[in-house]
This record gives C-alpha cells, structure tokens and sequence, in this order.
C-alpha cells in the first residue's frame, strides 16, 4: 500500500511541476494532497482515488475564487494569457 500512496504522490508532483495557471496548479496540489491524506486514512487505494478527487475539486474551486472574473486563453500561437471572461 506504501508503494501505492508513493506513486501516487510522485505523479501529483510531476503534474503540479509542469502546470501553467493558477487554477491547474491547484486542483494538481489539492489532488495529491487528497490522495496522500485518504491513501493514509483507509490504508486502501480506493481511500487514496476518493481523496484525489475530493481534493481536485476541492483545489479547484479555492483556485478559481483567487481571480474571479477573470479567464486564460491561448491566441493563435498558442501562448497563454489572462483577460476577462467572456
């Protein structure tokens, strides 16, 4: 189960290394840490896939009230920027 909850939390940190706004970097953090504390509590990796997700979308939510009214886009080069929501 060790294993389990370490790769788990290895992928967590790959993901939220190679994130690029605000809102991916905390449904990826909120994610892992959901995973190590559910994976931790149960001792299954059932525990472990309910904690990710509740902390995914748990982080999302906290990351998206950061800056409300405002969204990422790509243009046409595919470089990101922030503007108000359409």
């Amino acid at each position: 189960m060790k294993n389990t909850i370490i790769a788990l939390a290895l992928v967590a940190s790959t993901v939220t290394l190679t994130a690029c706004s605000q809102t991916e970097r905390g449904t990826a953090i909120g994610a892992a840490s959901g995973a190590i504390i559910g994976g931790a509590v149960t001792g299954r990796a059932g525990g472990a896939l309910v904690g990710a997700a509740v902390g995914g979308a748990a982080g999302y939510l906290i990351a998206r009230s950061d800056r409300s009214g405002y969204c990422i886009y790509r243009d046409r080069h595919g470089r990101r920027y922030e503007a108000r929501c359409r």
